[in-house]
């Protein structure tokens, strides 16, 4: 009986390895758990979870225990990191009565965890600069260059006050960044009802919008000059690492700065004087805005933080596999948040645990995948993508030689499919998105993405031309390009690894929660997924992508997609420089014809912008016969690969492989992106004054936007030489596979 029952084990364990690719999805499909889901993300969310919180660390030993159970080789690497807490916050509107402002967010009754704040911080902005200031308001908009430069036209200045914005427009660290460039003592950001308050639904707990309450925490380090800790730029933070003083840090804000809620900034507002405020500075706060600096109102600013060195605790878990060891595909999403974090970030988190298991249980049922599998769900992201920055600094040189993907995905919600990355793995991701069923519709996740876009088109929303064309037609949906604000950043911006980012979202409320103590289990299950339906979803998207990058014989890569997508990108930028050549002329004229002086009202005068010298002819030349030479490279590879790749021996599948290990690092510029030399990649950058928002060709098109026009020249043929790299590396691939 014994031998016949293990010959009946031995059998159903082999049969799984033995299956087609899809039983074996199907058989991940039924693995997969809305409800486990939910279990766990009410258990990770139910303490604070900022950086060096005990709950924090309780929850990355509770996974690595976890993925143990699951039959991974798991691990935590630990780094040693720089991040500042707070230990006093003050806030005041100086007057005959004192009004103390800021402070902690009250508890909800309808929101079970908001009241457990014993181990929570005060809102508060990470690496912004210690100070006590005390001086008049300006209100400053976005805090963006266009706004300082609309309020200079008004006479108005931010030198020696201190500088109001409000979130949005463009990423939170540019605010005080850009407040102390223009002579600040201090800097303020809230959120204005008019971005994600009672202008866009109902306010918490009737809806999911932020409440007059509600603060906005964040990281306001200079990430868009190099991301991780500010002490070890371009290397691991491990014990013992070598550090640059704090004051040397360039990444590290000078003027105190706090996060406030709109009902906070209301009595400041108020209380404001000075010229009516730009319409485009008016959010939905129920009064005149006012730009002030009339000296009418004096505030006082004071943050003092404790600047130790905590421990991030990054879960590191392996699948080892059975053909190709030393390739990765490496899958990431963190597990820190600014308070209890339920959307940002454990609803990824939680399913990417989904997968997890369902893989180590595909493993115990006798499939192994061909690649080596690495989950990792990172600690300190919030920061400034500490965990994950650390790791990839500390991995460098092992991940240029082993990694064939990173796949991150962060905090996900209800609604459509969102994917960017790597253009080489635009065919893969919608052919993972049809095979996906969308929970609420029935329909494929690709099928509902498609008809979003045409009936959005049709109802007079903006939408991208070449998104419509693929809607209409059926065709593969562009994904879009990488910035930053997650943990793809090190991998594909300094490393050089392909990488993807994946959720779902569009109807869910979580704006209004995000990174405040709001952000929770009940508001989460409310208003941004019930039943977590799209969690079970997105780990079904990147569970495929993971097994199928993991088990393909050669990655599944299509080249002409990311030709395509960088010859759109060659269009925009020439397009870019005719429209300044001819803004710059038009300019010349109205200043020459005194219109801006004929035009401004008196009562409220506005002076002519400044005069600018024309936009000159940037060379763009070589640039354009490299994006031809890569078009021509792509379409041989493409073309060769379909007709013969199936049919290759293993000497030259080894080979090939071999050749496109590591492709992507051809498009890295050596010396980096101007000014931020640790930015290395190409293609793709977050925005130098949009940060999460990315900038495509960035050496070019940014020295374009801000004028740097040698730099634009230089930098075509930076770029110009790093495509043709590529494309002389996929010329090496094609004559391998003959």
């Amino acid at each position: 009986m014994k031998t016949v029952i293990l010959a009946s084990l031995l059998l159903g364990t082999s049969a799984l390895a033995q299956t087609t690719p899809q039983a074996r999805e199907a058989a991940f499909d039924k693995s997969i758990s809305a409800p486990e889901q939910m279990g766990w993300l009410k258990s990770l969310s139910s303490a604070p979870n900022h950086v060096g919180a005990a709950h924090n660390k309780a929850n990355a030993l509770w996974m690595l225990d976890q993925y143990k159970s699951w039959g991974w080789d798991a691990r935590i690497e630990e780094f040693e990191v720089l991040y500042p807490t707070p230990l006093s916050t003050t806030l005041e509107l100086l007057g005959p009565v004192t009004v103390k402002l800021g402070g902690q967010e009250p508890a909800i009754p309808q929101d079970a965890t908001s009241a457990n704040l014993k181990d929570a911080l005060p809102p508060y902005v990470a690496f912004q600069g210690d100070g006590d200031v005390t001086g008049d308001v300006v209100y400053v908009n976005y805090g963006l260059p266009a706004d300082y430069e609309a309020l200079a036209r008004r006479g108005i200045s931010v030198k020696g006050k201190i500088a109001l914005a409000r979130y949005g427009g463009g990423w939170r660290g540019l605010k005080p960044k850009l407040a102390q460039e223009q002579g600040a003592i201090g800097s303020l950001i809230y959120s204005d009802p008019a971005n994600d308050g009672y202008a866009t639904a109902d306010v918490y707990p009737d809806g999911g919008a932020r409440p007059d309450t509600g603060v906005q925490r964040g990281s306001v380090a200079d990430m868009t000059t190099y991301p991780g800790d500010p002490g070890t730029p371009g290397y691991g933070s491990v014990k013992g690492a070598k550090r640059i003083d704090r004051k040397d840090s360039v990444t590290v804000m000078k003027i105190p700065t706090l996060p406030i809620s709109y009902r906070d900034a209301t009595q400041i507002l108020r209380a404001m004087g000075g010229p009516i405020a730009p319409e485009n500075f008016r959010g939905a706060l129920p009064f005149s805005y006012h730009t002030g600096g009339d000296g009418k109102i004096k505030l006082r600013l004071a943050v003092q933080s404790e600047w130790s060195l905590k421990p991030v605790y990054n879960v590191i878990a392996v699948m080892k596999g059975k053909d190709r060891p030393d390739e990765w595909v490496v899958r990431g999403n963190h597990h820190d948040g600014w308070v209890f974090g339920a959307a940002d970030p454990l609803s990824g988190n939680v399913a990417m645990l989904s997968e997890a298991k369902a893989l180590g249980q595909l493993a115990k049922s006798g499939w192994r995948p061909s690649r080596t599998i690495v989950y990792a769900s990172w600690d300190a992201e919030e920061p400034m993508l500490l965990g994950s920055t650390e790791w990839a600094e500390t991995h460098e040189a092992e991940l240029k030689a082993k990694a064939i993907i990173y796949i991150n995905t962060d905090g996900n919600g209800r609604g459509f499919l969102s994917a960017e990355g790597s253009h080489q793995y635009q065919h893969l991701v919608n052919q993972v998105a049809a095979d996906v069923t969308d929970p609420q519709t029935g329909a494929s996740v690709a099928d509902r993405l498609r008809a979003k876009r045409r009936a959005d088109a049709f109802d007079g929303a903006r939408v991208d031309a070449d998104d419509l064309k693929a809607a209409e037609s059926g065709g593969d949906m562009p994904i879009g390009a990488l910035g930053s604000g997650s943990d793809y950043s090190a991998f594909l911006q300094h490393v050089g690894v392909p990488s993807l980012n994946i959720g779902f979202g569009g109807e869910g409320e979580s704006d209004g929660s995000y990174h405040s103590i709001y952000d929770s289990y009940d508001h989460f299950v409310r208003f941004d997924d019930p039943g977590l339906a799209y969690g079970a979803a997105l780990s079904k998207v990147v569970g495929r992508v993971v097994m199928r990058v993991a088990d393909a014989p050669t990655p599944p890569v299509r080249f002409g997609d990311l030709a395509a997508t960088v010859r759109t990108y060659l269009s925009e930028v020439r397009e870019l420089i005719d429209t300044r050549r001819k803004q710059d002329d038009k300019r010349a004229g109205l200043l020459s014809g005194n219109a801006f002086a004929l035009a401004s009202d008196p009562r409220a005068p506005v002076a002519a912008p400044p005069a600018k010298a024309s936009t000159p002819v940037i060379e763009l030349a070589a640039l354009e016969n490299a994006v031809a030479r890569l078009e021509t490279a792509a379409k041989a590879f493409d073309a060769a690969l379909a007709a013969k790749g199936a049919g290759l021996d293993t000497g030259r599948r080894a080979r090939l492989n071999a050749a496109l290990l590591g492709i992507d690092q051809a498009l890295l510029i050596p010396e980096g992106l101007p000014g931020r030399g640790w930015y290395k990649h190409a293609l793709y950058a977050p925005g130098r004054f949009t940060g999460y928002g990315a900038k495509t060709l960035p050496g070019v098109r940014e020295a374009v936007e801000e004028r740097r026009f040698a730099d634009a020249n230089a930098y075509a043929g930076h770029t110009a030489a790093a495509i043709t790299r590529l494309a002389e590396r996929l010329d090496v691939a094609t004559a391998i596979v003959g």
